[in-house]
């Protein structure tokens, strides 16, 4: 995904040209022209507001978000994210409250714990006409607001403890510019579609927009009580009330006509079923508490935040990437959040590989970077998509989806032992390692390259997917096609996956090709990508097969697969959490003595939460948990510093200094899904944790604990059919494991 280096002006679109890039009709790569990869990228998020600027309030159900102001109002400013959003489209930009025509004060705003609804207590300024004068702090308004089923619902409380009769206005001031989120983001365009004539009916608002696509995008807006005044830009209604005594006011937004007039006003039954929509997602996550208040304090809210990214689609469960910009499919962002979650929640990864293997590429399409059995990047349902003015509508510009879809599938059936979903998709398995073979080895070196094939793609993707972000030592572009180091290591955990799969499916010859590529691919890769002068590996293979030779955090996630030498890991490891890669808050994603290093950049000097956890995953492997530990405990300081205990996509890479936290990066999306899984993940290589159903074992390697967490008891940690609750109590040099309590066949191994 791409965000906005602050430090940089976006070139416009039509200046970003893929130099070199193969012509639509062209072969796989098979010695196909070289791609210039561009510093600057047309898809950097250009919206000004930031996470500094004002803490904001999220809430998401579904392909709806809302994203307010501590108010609990939608205020347009500048190119800022603010609005009610739905399939793409900003469908309320403004939502203002006023008592008298006056901004209330805010006495706090929160969002609860479950992430269910925002809360916003206000009270009156000072008030007062010919009518006589209402104190300051007289009136007490609870402002509340859930989304559910495509609709979002919102109360308001006026209750007043005065001694006397009082009477207000309460005002709504009410717009829809149904921008794209592409806009919101900062891409300009030509033309647009027609905003319609705004329109009162009775007590409602119907305000709409023909796109360019020929859909009509409609917000209808309605009120409880009918306002005393309505017009296509406000409402007004008459509060009078008693001694102490109260009102509602009720406001629903939905994007299309009930069939029940009387059903928007339901605020109760709306937050009521938002309730359990969010508890009955991840139904079979296994539940952590700590002696630590703190850190369960922060994996409660990623434990919210994945619940809350989980969206239903026609195939299934399937976590959305991030709100706002990225709040759509990503195949790479759903599969690394269903590998940090599996130990934990194995169905999220079971809903990932149905949605992925459905969205699969049937056939080459240039325009989308299409090829016969690619896993698709990213799904759009917005105008701008439709069009084609993105080419997000179903884009496939990823390197590293593919095999992370294979590996995620082999370390599914061993979690899980459901051979039933591997038979489902095995025609996809089976086109995706035919993609791995025939297209992803674009010049038959046998690693996996990747260059776009459109001009209107991403130039980089990796997971660094920023126009800047592949260069050579002296900080000169890299030229494609681009080889990434820890795509080598998902391709290898393909193999070795599919190996065990095909296996066990009785296809010995394919079985045994896997392996054998996998045994070839480690062997090349160390002869290639190491750098003794550097003691880590590349980060990449430009073009012309010369190494990358930057200290990067890509590295670490070679670790991940085992592809690596045991000796190579650790000074690999030694690098990421020395004084060049390691911030104090986490593992910067560039060393801080490279050319392009930046802290405030996207992704040349930042700090990434999934990022350091796949890192740590890969750490664990090779038994170096020393450094798994450093990592754990950077980010939960961090996290102690971040609004609400939530982790956000990333943060600024500065060095910790001390009694300041960590600094924000501008427009991080928050929630994340990836970032949200961090914890899972972290806990799972701090403790050696192994579940597989397959040996109806549960493995503890070496575990350890960080030193804030003494205590730890996990609830409903499910193996097959079979559970056990298990207390962890952290020693000097290891941690203890107490069945606590054993449901079914399942034998618990601690390997010290």
């Amino acid at each position: 995904m791409v965000g906005t280096d602050v430090s940089r002006v976006a070139k416009p679109a039509e200046d970003v040209v893929a130099d070199g890039a193969a012509s639509p009709g062209e072969g796989p790569g098979k010695g196909a022209p070289q791609d210039v990869i561009h510093v600057r990228d047309q898809y950097y998020v250009l919206a000004s507001s930031s996470l500094a600027d004002g803490r904001t309030l999220v809430l998401k159900q579904g392909e709806t978000f809302a994203v307010f102001d501590r108010y609990g109002d939608l205020t347009p400013v500048g190119r800022g994210e603010q609005g009610l959003y739905h399939e793409g489209c900003r469908h309320l930009s403004r939502l203002e409250l006023r008592v008298d025509g006056r901004r209330p004060i805010l006495l706090s705003s929160t969002v609860t714990r479950d992430n269910a609804l925002v809360r916003v207590d206000l009270t009156n300024p000072e008030l007062g006409d010919s009518r006589g004068l209402l104190p300051q702090d007289t009136l007490h308004l609870l402002r509340s607001t859930v989304l559910n089923e495509g609709a979002c619902h919102q109360s308001i409380q006026v209750r007043s403890y005065a001694t006397y009769p009082v009477a207000v206005d309460l005002g709504l001031r009410v717009e829809a510019d149904f921008a794209d989120v592409f806009e919101v983001r900062g891409i300009e365009r030509p033309q647009r579609g027609t905003l319609q004539p705004g329109r009162a009916e009775g007590g409602r608002l119907v305000l709409a927009y023909r796109g360019l696509d020929g859909v009509e995008r409609t917000s209808w807006i309605h009120f409880t009580p009918r306002p005393a005044e309505l017009n296509p830009t406000s409402a007004r209604f008459r509060i009078e009330l008693d001694a102490h005594a109260e009102a509602t006011v009720g406001v629903v937004v939905t994007f299309f006509p009930p069939e029940d007039e009387n059903a928007p006003s339901a605020y109760g039954r709306a937050a009521s079923a938002s309730k359990r929509s969010l508890i009955a997602r991840a139904s079979d996550l296994c539940e952590v508490r700590t002696s630590r208040a703190q850190f369960d304090e922060c994996l409660g809210r990623s434990t919210a935040d994945l619940r809350m990214m989980l969206t239903e689609t026609p195939h299934g469960t399937l976590p959305f990437a991030g709100v706002p910009w990225f709040d759509a499919p990503f195949g790479r962002d759903s599969l690394i959040t269903a590998l940090e979650l599996l130990w934990a929640a194995p169905s999220v990864a079971g809903g990932v590989l149905r949605y992925l293997a459905a969205t699969q590429a049937t056939q080459e399409d240039p325009s989308r970077d299409a090829e016969p059995g690619k896993i698709v990047h990213e799904v759009r349902r917005g105008e701008m998509a439709a069009l084609g003015e993105v080419p997000f509508d179903r884009y496939y510009g990823t390197v590293d989806a593919t095999p992370l879809f294979v590996l995620l599938a082999g370390a599914y059936l061993d979690r899980t032992d459901d051979w039933a979903l591997i038979e489902e998709i095995w025609p996809a398995l089976l086109h995706a390692m035919d993609w791995i073979r025939d297209f992803g080895d674009r010049d038959g070196d046998g690693f996996i390259e990747y260059g776009r094939r459109t001009p209107a793609g991403l130039a980089n993707q990796g997971w660094k997917d920023s126009g800047d972000s592949v260069f050579h030592q002296d900080g000169g572009d890299a030229m494609g096609p681009i080889a990434l180091c820890e795509v080598q290591a998902y391709a290898y955990g393909a193999l070795v996956s599919f190996g065990d799969l095909a296996a066990r499916a009785g296809e010995r010859g394919r079985a045994e090709e896997a392996r054998t590529r996998a045994r070839s691919l480690a062997a090349r890769f160390e002869e290639v990508f190491w750098s003794n002068d550097r003691a880590t590996y590349a980060m990449a293979l430009d073009g012309r097969k010369r190494p990358c030779t930057i200290r990067t955090s890509n590295a670490g996630h070679c670790l991940l697969t085992g592809l690596v030498r045991p000796e190579r890991a650790r000074k690999v490891a030694a690098g990421l959490v020395g004084d060049e890669m390691y911030s104090g808050w986490g593992i910067r994603t560039l060393g801080a003595s490279e050319t392009r290093y930046n802290p405030i950049s996207y992704h040349n000097g930042s700090v990434w939460p999934h990022d350091n956890a796949l890192i740590s995953m890969g750490l664990a492997r090779y038994g170096l948990k020393e450094a798994v530990l450093q990592v754990f405990g950077g980010l939960f300081d961090a996290c102690l510093h971040f609004d609400l205990r939530r982790m956000p996509e990333l943060f600024c890479g500065f060095p910790r200094r001390p009694g300041q936290g960590p600094t924000l990066y501008p427009v991080a999306c928050a929630p994340q899904a990836w970032a949200a899984g961090a914890f899972y993940a972290l806990l799972q290589a701090s403790l050696g944790l192994g579940v597989s159903a397959v040996e109806r074992r549960i493995v503890f390697t070496r575990p350890m604990l960080p030193p804030s967490i003494e205590q730890l008891t996990m609830k409903g940690l499910r193996v097959g059919e079979a559970s056990v609750d298990l207390h962890l109590r952290r020693h000097a040099d290891d941690v203890g494991v107490e069945v606590r309590e054993r449901r079914g066949d399942v034998e618990i191994t601690i390997v010290k």
